[in-house]
């Protein structure tokens, strides 16, 4: 694989405009191409980035012979299809999370991956800033011995907007996905990418009709025990805790962390500061250059198996409040 690695954006929203911000950090990347439903959106994109190619056809995008990979920053009803277009394309795929609206979607996308034999990996980019990383290295090292319990939260007051991607059953809106991702994906990072054996949730679904809060616990059997909450309509205090038999890790606001604390049986603190730069994003877009780099098709940092079992745990979730999307079955 080359040096440079050509990138191409489907979408021009907010979270593709986050991207592209620390892409432009990451080493050895090009910002080639960008693509959105309106060729007047796309060129302003492509001007305001220093993009070079902008299309209002997203499969001419993909046909492209010089787009290495593709960055899905789009709502998340429209991942499966684009991400089963560029990987039958050759193209590698980095998608935004939720990386699908269940799980069925994301074995789409699995089974498109590996028959094609291309590099895929949702962008859960928290995982990939350094107090993350530090903390996956404290938890390797077992230096808080057997890890018991998670807790995990992510919530908001966003604004109400009952046409917006949020609070819009068209759009995937709700907490559970958007921000409720978060900490079951935490959790998993932590026990493994195994389904839980028991999972029990509440949802609080609102005018719209989707989860406007929501909650659960997970068991791993034993003292494998993990707490999340999410909400979209609701401010939370948004740490993560990983509680274990000789200590414990407090990563405060660990969405967006800058650091992380060890502690062991209240004898030991180590605060841990990360050298973060440039937005966080520059992290997640290295991984997938490096994997690209030596020929990987998946992150063993996010692999393919643990997306498809966190949409699994989702799917349950939502299940368990009897909430499903339009055309769902």
């Amino acid at each position: 694989m080359k040096e440079t690695i050509a990138w191409a954006f489907a979408g021009t929203g907010g979270i593709t405009n986050q991207f592209i911000t620390g892409l432009r950090s990451a080493q050895g990347a090009k910002a080639l191409a960008v693509s959105s439903r309106s060729m007047d959106t796309a060129r302003a994109f492509a001007a305001r980035y220093g993009v070079e190619k902008a299309f209002g056809d997203y499969d001419a995008m993909v046909s492209d012979p010089s787009v290495d990979v593709v960055y899905i920053g789009t709502p998340h009803p429209t991942h499966r299809d684009l991400a089963v277009k560029a990987l039958r394309a050759g193209k590698a795929v980095l998608c935004e999370k939720p990386v699908c609206i269940n799980s069925g979607e994301m074995a789409d996308i699995a089974r498109t991956a590996r028959e094609n034999r291309v590099f895929f990996m949702e962008a859960m980019w928290t995982r990939f800033t350094p107090p993350l990383c530090k903390v996956r290295e404290w938890l390797a090292l077992g230096l808080i011995g057997e890890v018991k319990m998670v807790q995990a939260n992510f919530g908001f007051r966003s604004p109400w907007n009952t046409e917006g991607r949020l609070l819009n059953p068209l759009l995937g809106g709700g907490a559970l996905l958007d921000a409720g991702v978060y900490p079951v994906s935490f959790a998993s990072m932590v026990f493994g990418p195994l389904m839980p054996e028991k999972i029990a949730a509440v949802l609080h679904l609102g005018e719209t009709g989707v989860d406007e809060e929501c909650a659960a616990l997970f068991s791993w059997g034993g003292s494998r025990i993990a707490s999340i909450g999410a909400s979209v309509r609701t401010s939370m205090y948004s740490d993560a805790w990983v509680c274990g038999s000789e200590g414990r890790v407090h990563i405060p606001d660990y969405v967006f962390a800058h650091s992380a604390e060890l502690e062991l049986h209240g004898k030991y603190t180590h605060h841990y500061e990360g050298e973060f730069y440039s937005n966080g994003y520059n992290y997640e877009a290295e991984e997938v250059m490096n994997c690209m780099r030596e020929g990987k098709t998946e992150s063993a940092v996010m692999p393919i198996d643990e997306s498809v079992v966190i949409m699994k745990i989702m799917d349950e979730i939502r299940a368990q409040g009897n909430f499903r999307y339009p055309g769902e079955g």
